[in-house]
């Protein structure tokens, strides 16, 4: 890590010097909300952010891989660059700026990089080693013990990342429900049997002694079809290329087929239809999505394979090149391929399906796992390939179920300590590959499916995944101490009666577990 933070430095440098006009007008947008921050408590919380929570993304992790194409990860870079400084940060207001009152408080001491300590090097002052028993009890047990608002099932569990130290747990080895959580597991099974660098390929296959093209799906949800592809594998493109393909052998007429093959079993998630995610099929475009949304929630189309193959032969013809109605086919060994598109590698799709609990994503690459390891690819083969892959890495997989890869399945079990080790695993410099695990959690009032959440404390300084089912609140992540230590932790409740509630209870915890006292 310290080798990797050495190469980066002078691209980072490079970075400060020509991302000024970005910083200035991301300093622009963010100074009504750093306003607010008026109280002593919150106001070191979100100064910790700059140099804690958001120094990852200035630091080792520019290592990690491209860029989200959606700029998430390009925001929070901006953000650390303008924030950089070894002595706090004082939020754009320095000397002799205005809206910083002579009786607001100094800069906070900046905490260490979030993962400095996973390489060996100590940030200045040194890491300290961290609490456990009692200190950690003290704080989380009226919170996780004692409030009902968990419902009658709950269990938790906290790590210390860089030693590996189990600092505190409740019920850490019950299986519950693990919601979204689940992604955690799919993530890492999925760059343990693939590799951070591995691309889905959709491609166009033309059968040479009947003429038939085949667009063959290879198991890439974020295919797009939209003008502006924004760094996804673009459909326009493999039609473009494909067109041109075929009039190099003065080819303007062909029957269109395609392939959905690489997937097997049902397509329908056992949750039926439902806005949350499409039916899992190896082609789809954009996610099967019916409006221009690309994240949460959304209405989609019957049939996302058929629907793909039909915008694919009006993009065929638009580049001179007819094509029947699309059907259902299997392209064969001896089919020549014409074209490929390719997705970004994988480091940045398991970034997207944490950030934004992408099910799609999440189902997807639970199904490649299950093709990478040889076995079926449906939800039972998928389900089966991640905890068989969690088990070689000598995670405690003792009472996990994996129905599906993104845990919208109830039927799914995972215990604190299963999800805590996953953390842990990510963490460990030996293993470089799982750091988009890592680095793709949502960062606390800032990105994805925490970007609303932690208004009062800690933001910036939590990085966790979600979980929300009916009765069920999970959260699991890492949070970075005002020392700089880095922990990583899992908290279920499972039972709940009122999800608003849970899910404040949970924060608070993460929250304390950020607090001068953990």
């Amino acid at each position: 890590m310290a080798r990797a933070a050495s190469a980066v430095r002078p691209r980072l440098a490079r970075f400060a010097r020509t991302a000024k006009p970005r910083v200035a007008r991301f300093a622009r947008a963010t100074a009504p909300q750093l306003a607010r921050i008026t109280g002593p408590k919150t106001w070191q919380y979100t100064a910790g952010a700059a140099t804690a929570g958001l120094a990852l993304a200035a630091g080792v992790v520019t290592a990690a891989g491209p860029w989200d194409s959606t700029g998430q990860r390009t925001a929070e870079r901006d953000r650390a660059v303008a924030l950089e400084q070894t002595g706090g940060t004082d939020h754009g207001s320095g000397s002799g700026a205005s809206g910083m009152s002579s009786g607001s408080p100094r800069p906070a001491p900046s905490a260490g990089a979030v993962l400095t300590g996973l390489g060996g090097t100590t940030a200045p002052g040194g890491v300290k080693a961290a609490p456990g028993g009692k200190d950690l009890a003290g704080l989380l047990d009226p919170l996780l013990k004692d409030d009902p608002a968990l419902g009658e099932h709950r269990a938790a569990a906290v790590v210390d990342l860089t030693t590996g130290k189990h600092l505190y747990g409740l019920g850490g080895d019950a299986p519950l429900i693990p919601a979204s959580t689940t992604k955690i597991a799919t993530a890492v099974a999925a760059l343990t049997a693939l590799g951070p660098d591995h691309r889905l390929t959709t491609r166009t296959a033309l059968e040479a002694d009947t003429g038939e093209l085949v667009l063959v799906g290879g198991g890439d949800p974020t295919l797009t079809a939209r003008e502006d592809p924004r760094g996804l594998a673009s459909l326009r493109t493999l039609a473009e290329q494909t067109a041109a393909a075929l009039k190099k052998s003065d080819v303007r007429k062909v029957t269109l087929s395609y392939d959905t093959t690489l997937y097997a079993g049902p397509e329908m998630h056992p949750i039926g239809v439902n806005d949350n995610l499409a039916r899992v099929t190896a082609l789809m475009t954009d996610e099967g999505r019916t409006d221009d949304s690309t994240s949460g929630p959304a209405p989609r189309v019957p049939d996302p394979a058929a629907d793909a193959a039909r915008t694919f032969a009006g993009l065929l013809k638009r580049y001179g090149v007819t094509a029947s109605a699309p059907g259902p086919s299997k392209a064969t060994a001896r089919a020549d391929t014409l074209a490929t598109v390719a997705s970004p590698p994988l480091s940045a799709l398991v970034e997207r399906m944490l950030t934004n609990s992408d099910n799609d994503l999440a189902e997807a690459l639970a199904r490649h796992t299950a093709v990478a390891t040889g076995k079926r690819a449906d939800f039972e083969g998928a389900g089966a390939a991640v905890t068989a892959r969690l088990g070689q890495l000598g995670l405690p997989v003792r009472g996990a179920r994996f129905r599906d890869g993104s845990g919208l399945d109830r039927t799914d079990l995972i215990s604190a300590d299963l999800l805590t080790a996953l953390l842990a695993e990510a963490a460990d410099p030996a293993r470089p590959q799982l750091r988009p695990v890592l680095t793709g959690l949502p960062v606390a009032h800032f990105t994805g499916t925490l970007a609303g959440r932690y208004t009062d404390g800690a933001a910036g300084l939590v990085r966790a995944k979600t979980g929300t089912l009916t009765g069920v609140n999970t959260l699991a992540g890492t949070v970075t101490t005002p020392d700089g230590r880095l922990l990583g932790f899992a908290f279920l409740a499972n039972a709940t009666t009122d999800a608003w509630t849970a899910q404040a209870t949970l924060d608070r915890a993460a929250t304390a577990l950020a607090s001068p006292t953990a």
